[in-house]
C-alpha cells in the first residue's frame, strides 16, 4: 500500500478517541492515557494471527523497554468474534493470560477505531505523540520470522523520536500479517 493508498487517520493528523473495555474488567479512554503517557501505541492483534504470534514476545520487550520513560502499548483487537470465534472477548483473555501480556489488551467490538485508524492487517502498529497526533504508522519490524535477523527495530526507532522530540524519520512501514476481520454487511447478505 503506498502512502496514497492508505486509509483511515493520516500521518500528523489526530487519532480516534476510543474509550474500550479491556480483558482487565477496567474501560480504557485514549484521552486518558494521553494525559499521562508522552507516547502511545495502539498495536491492533488477534488471537490466531501467525505474524502476532512472532512478534508478541517482541511487543512485550518493548513496553519493557520503554515503561519507564513514559510510554504505553494498548493491545486492540477488533477482529469480528462471530465471523471468527477464535476473536472472541473471551479468547482475547484467554490469549492475554496465555501470553502473559504486560500491556492492556482492549475491544473494539464495533470496529468503529479500527475503521477510523486505517487498520489493515495484524499485527500494525499506530504511535502517537503527547496530542494524540499519529506519529508512525507499521510495522513492527524488519523481520517477523527472525527477531536475531532484524536490521531496522521500525517501532523501537520511533518511539526513540518521539522521546527525544525528534521527528519520526520513517512514519509508515508496510504490514506483513492477517486481514482485519470485518463484519459482514446485511445489505450485502441480502
Amino acid at each position: 500500500m503506498s502512502l496514497t493508498e492508505m486509509t483511515g487517520t493520516e500521518i500528523d493528523n489526530y487519532a480516534p478517541d476510543f474509550e474500550l473495555p479491556g480483558v482487565d474488567g477496567e474501560v480504557h479512554h485514549l484521552a486518558r492515557y494521553l494525559e499521562t503517557f508522552k507516547v502511545v501505541c495502539v498495536i491492533f492483534l488477534s488471537n490466531q494471527c501467525p505474524e502476532v504470534d512472532l512478534y508478541i514476545e517482541r511487543i512485550k520487550q518493548l513496553q519493557k523497554d520503554f515503561q519507564n520513560q513514559g510510554v504505553i502499548i494498548i493491545g486492540m483487537n477488533a477482529n469480528d468474534g462471530t465471523i471468527s470465534p477464535t476473536e472472541s472477548f473471551e479468547k482475547m483473555k484467554e490469549f492475554a493470560d496465555k501470553n502473559q501480556l504486560n500491556f492492556p489488551y482492549i475491544r473494539d467490538v464495533t470496529q468503529d477505531v479500527a475503521e477510523s485508524f486505517g487498520v489493515d492487517k495484524t499485527p500494525e502498529a499506530f504511535l502517537l505523540d503527547r496530542e494524540g497526533k499519529l506519529r508512525y504508522r507499521g510495522q513492527i519490524d524488519d523481520n517477523v520470522n527472525q527477531p536475531e535477523a532484524v536490521k531496522v527495530a521500525y517501532l523501537h526507532q520511533a518511539i526513540a523520536q518521539l522521546l527525544q522530540d525528534e521527528v519520526v524519520t520513517l512514519s509508515h512501514t508496510k504490514v506483513v500479517g492477517c486481514s482485519i476481520k470485518w463484519r459482514r454487511s446485511t445489505i450485502n447478505n441480502e
